[in-house]
Order: structure tokens, then sequence, then C-alpha cells
């Protein structure tokens, strides 16, 4: 699908580096079809460097001959960067964004365009084992969303959706949640300590579980009520521990931080006051 599609991503920073990486892995386009715009000239050379692809500084001259722009920046500095290109992106090249609370109305006024993928990826896209949420605009044709399905897929899973809506609540629930797993084994591995375990071993102690708790999910498609209680006998130890869990109010603190991060990104997008 990327044989013959030049992409360009303005931004070279942690997120762009991982789209890069994950299409060259991959083999789903050749380094030669890429160009990252960079301001600093460091990371310039690092990604010339790594990956063999073109790099530039100049924002303008990297769009103009590209079917795909991906707009890998920072929040705070998607103003100056619209003002750049605004009217300079080809009318048939599609726009990948991955700016984190930039709605498609503002993409399309900013840059004077149409065709527009808006995406919400989240931390461990980082090593390709990410999820992605991601809708188009009714101008994105079927080829450029296939081009965008192929791109955010080097990422790791993606889901489609029809409404921006969507993103908000990706953003609190996937977004996020790494947040929420790692302050879980974070609390996990202090309790182990605690109890007298070297952080060394209480912490390969925790991944694993984690790890193979979720493994065990996903191979038996089994719903976590199910598994959970597979794993807790009347009386026994693992009850003790979800009494206190439960007692503590563990659901209702997890889906008020859910519902609040959800809240959040309504109002950093300008859907909501807080």
């Amino acid at each position: 699908m990327l044989d013959d599609t030049a992409v360009t991503f303005i931004g070279g920073g942690t997120m762009g580096e991982a789209m890069i990486k994950g299409l060259l892995s991959r083999e789903l386009i050749e380094p030669s079809r890429i160009t990252a715009s960079e301001p600093r000239p460091a990371r310039r050379e690092y990604l010339a460097s790594q990956y063999g692809i073109h790099v530039t500084d100049d924002n303008v001259s990297a769009a103009a001959q590209a079917d795909v722009v991906v707009l890998a920046v920072k929040p705070q500095v998607y103003k100056k960067v619209a003002a750049v290109l605004r009217g300079k992106v080809p009318p048939d090249a599609l726009v990948l964004s991955i700016i984190a609370g930039t709605r498609v109305a503002s993409l399309e006024e900013g840059l004077i365009h149409s065709a527009i993928a808006r995406a919400m990826p989240n931390m461990p896209a980082q090593i390709g084992q990410g999820i992605t949420v991601w809708t188009t605009t009714p101008d994105v044709s079927d080829v450029q969303r296939k081009q965008a399905q192929t791109i955010l897929g080097a990422l790791g899973d993606e889901i489609w959706v029809e409404d921006e809506v969507y993103l908000d609540m990706a953003t609190a629930l996937s977004g996020t949640g790494p947040a929420y797993v790692f302050l879980f084994m974070e609390a996990m591995i202090d309790a182990g300590v605690h109890m007298g375990f070297s952080r060394d071993i209480a912490t390969r102690l925790v991944l694993q579980t984690i790890e193979g708790a979720v493994a065990l999910a996903r191979v038996t498609g089994r719903h976590p009520a199910e598994l959970r209680n597979a794993v807790t006998s009347p009386g026994g130890t693992t009850a003790e521990a979800i009494y206190q869990l439960e007692k503590g109010g563990i659901r209702t603190v997890l889906s008020k931080a859910i519902w609040s991060a959800y809240q959040k990104s309504k109002y950093l997008g300008g859907l909501s006051e807080q």
C-alpha cells in the first residue's frame, strides 16, 4: 500500500521516530520514500544515520512532494506549524495528525485542507505494542484511509471510529491508560519490597505476573471477572486481597479517574468547561 507513497513527518520526536521505525522494520516502505522535517540539527543527523531517510528543517518543502503528511509535533507548537503550512499541503495529500487535543476542525481551518485523519496513539506504540484510535473526514478517500491504516498499524493495533468524540474517550482509556498500569505496578512492587523481597525480584515478579495475566486474557478470550473468580478460592488469600481492594473503592476510584481524564480531554479540545 505504501510502495509508491511519499510520506513526510513534520516533527521527528519520539512518536514520529516510532512510526518511522515501525514502517521500516515491517518493510512497508523504503527509506527513500520518507522525509522528516525536524528543527534540531542533532536530531536530524540521528534520524538520517539511524534510518537512512531524508531530513530537512523546511516544513514547506518537505510537505510539497508528500502523498501523506504526518503531523507529529507537540500541541503547543501546532499553531506555529500550521501558519507555515497553511495552504501549502498538496490538495490531493492526506494529513495524518497525532497531535494530542488538536481537533479536526482546527486542523482543517489551520491548514486549509480537508482530507484529514486524526489519531490518538498511546505510549507502548514506541515499541510497536500500542493501540491507536483514529477517525477521518469525509474527504479522505478509500486509498488514503488504507494508507493511514497501514501507517498507524506500524505502531501496533488500530481501531477506526466514525466520530471524533471517541478520541476523547480513547485519550482517557487507552491514551492515559498506561499510566494507570504503571501506578498499579509501582504499588505492587513497593508492597513486595515492604514484605522483604529485593526490589529487583519484586519487579520481576510483578512484570511477569501482569504480562502473563494479559496474555492469558487475550488467549482464552474469557471475561476478566471469570478469570478473577478462577483464581479466587473461598476464604483464601486472593479473596482476602480482593476484599481489601473493593473495600478501598478501587473500582470507583479508577472509574472516576478515567471519567476525569475524559472530561479534561474535552476541555483541552474546547468542548467543555471545567
